[in-house]
C-alpha cells in the first residue's frame, strides 16, 4: 500500500480531547486502512503503528495495544492464538468497512431531485414524504389526510358554519418506490494500480457503499457485484474488502455477457448496469477457451464486440452507466460510442468524485414521484 496514497484520502491531526473517544477515531482510521490492505488485517495494524508515531494517534493511557484489545473483545478481531497466529476480521468489521465507505461517500450528499426509470412500470411501493397537495379526482381515499383537511376546512368556512368540500382536501404526496435491479461490474485489470495511483480502493468503497446504501433503505432491490479481468465472475459481498487487482487484461464483453444474464433472470421491471473502468477493453475470449489479447491501442475485433454487447442491453432496455477513471482522448471515443450504442450515459471521472456521481444517479433513477 502506498503511504502518500492513503494519507491523500485522510486528514490526521493530533489527539484533541473534545473529539471523539480515541477508540472511534482509531476504530475509523483502521476501517480505512483494511480497505487499502485488501482485508490484510496485520499489515492494517502495522501501518497503523506508524501512523501513531508520526501522528501521536494514542496517548500514555491508551496504546495501540489497548486498541487492538478493545477490537478483539468488541468482536472486530479474531483472537490470533485462535486462528493461525494472524489477525484476522470479523463479519462485523466487514459490515463496519460498508458503514464507513456509505458514510464518507453517500453522508455529504443532499437529496437530490427526483427522476424517472427507464422504463415505463416502476414497480409497488409507496412512501409518503410529509409534503401535502391538493386533492385531485382519482386520488384514492386512503391518501387523503383528514388532519390537514379538517384544518383547511376550519380555515375556510369557520366553526360556526363548519363543512369538508372537496376544495378543502388534501392527499399525502408519495413517491413511488421502484425495485431495481444493479449489476455493479468492477475492473479489477492490472491498470488499475499501474502508475503509482490506487484506482482499485475508491472502486471497492463504491462498491461498498452502494452494497450496504440498498440492504439497509432499499431491502426489496438487488445488487449483483462482478470483477472482470481476462473473464468475469460474481463476488458475494463478503469478499469485497479483500478484493484485489490481477495480472490480467481488460474482457469488457465478458462482463457484460455475465452482467445480462443475471439480469435477465430478475423479475424486476427496472434493471441497471454500473462499470467503474479505468482503461480499454483489451481481451476476449475465444469458442476454444483460448485468449485473444492486444494491449496495444484500440483493437477493433474487440471494440466491435463491445459495441455489439452495448446493443443487446439496449434492446432488453437495460441501460449502462460507464464510469471511465481516465481522460485519454481515445478511449473517451470509445466510451461514446459505446454509450451512444446503447443510449445509457457516461462519466468521465476523477477518483473523488466516483461514489458521489453513482449515488446520485441511483437515488435518480430509483425513485419517481407520483400523484
Amino acid at each position: 500500500m502506498n503511504k502518500d496514497n492513503f494519507k491523500d484520502g485522510f486528514i490526521f491531526t493530533s489527539h484533541n480531547e473534545e473529539e471523539l473517544p480515541i477508540f472511534e477515531r482509531l476504530l475509523d482510521i483502521f476501517k480505512e486502512l483494511i480497505t487499502h490492505t485488501s482485508g490484510d488485517a496485520d499489515e492494517a495494524l502495522d501501518w497503523l503503528r506508524e501512523l501513531d508515531k508520526e501522528y501521536k494517534l494514542t496517548t500514555a493511557e491508551y496504546s495501540i495495544d489497548d486498541f487492538i484489545e478493545d477490537l478483539i473483545e468488541k468482536g472486530f478481531l479474531k483472537d490470533p492464538d485462535q486462528e493461525d497466529g494472524h489477525f484476522k476480521i470479523t463479519a462485523k468489521t466487514e459490515q463496519g468497512i460498508r458503514q464507513h465507505a456509505l458514510n464518507q461517500i453517500f453522508g455529504n450528499i443532499r437529496k437530490s431531485g427526483m427522476g424517472n426509470h427507464q422504463t415505463k412500470q416502476t414497480g409497488k411501493g409507496d412512501e409518503e414524504t410529509g409534503e401535502f397537495r391538493n386533492y385531485v379526482f382519482g386520488d384514492s381515499l386512503e391518501k387523503i389526510s383528514m388532519q390537514e383537511s379538517i384544518k383547511n376546512a376550519q380555515r375556510n368556512h369557520g366553526l360556526d358554519d363548519f363543512k369538508l368540500t372537496e376544495q378543502d382536501l388534501v392527499v399525502n404526496e408519495t413517491n413511488h418506490k421502484a425495485q431495481m435491479s444493479t449489476v455493479l461490474m468492477i475492473d479489477i485489470s492490472h491498470s488499475m494500480i499501474l502508475y503509482g495511483e490506487d484506482r482499485i480502493t475508491p472502486a471497492k468503497k463504491v462498491a461498498m457503499a452502494l452494497a450496504e446504501l440498498i440492504k439497509t433503505r432499499y431491502p426489496k432491490d438487488s445488487l449483483d457485484i462482478i470483477v472482470f479481468g481476462n473473464d468475469a465472475w460474481p463476488i458475494k459481498l463478503k469478499e469485497l474488502p479483500y478484493l484485489t487487482v490481477g495480472p490480467y487484461h481488460t474482457n469488457t464483453v465478458a462482463g457484460l455477457s455475465l452482467a445480462m444474464d443475471l439480469l435477465r433472470r430478475k423479475k424486476q421491471t427496472n434493471k441497471q448496469i454500473f462499470m467503474i473502468t479505468d482503461g480499454k477493453p483489451s481481451c476476449l475470449k475465444l469458442p476454444t477457451g483460448e485468449y485473444y489479447k492486444n494491449s496495444n491501442g484500440l483493437d477493433a475485433e474487440i471494440v466491435s464486440k463491445c459495441y455489439n454487447m452495448a446493443r443487446q442491453a439496449r434492446k432488453l432496455q437495460i441501460p449502462i452507466t460507464t464510469f471511465m477513471i481516465a481522460q485519454d482522448p481515445y478511449l473517451m471515443q470509445f466510451v461514446d460510442q459505446f454509450t451512444l450504442e446503447n443510449q445509457g450515459k457516461a462519466f468521465f471521472t476523477g477518483l473523488k468524485g466516483l461514489g458521489e456521481m453513482i449515488f446520485r444517479d441511483y437515488e435518480k433513477n430509483r425513485i419517481k414521484k407520483i400523484r
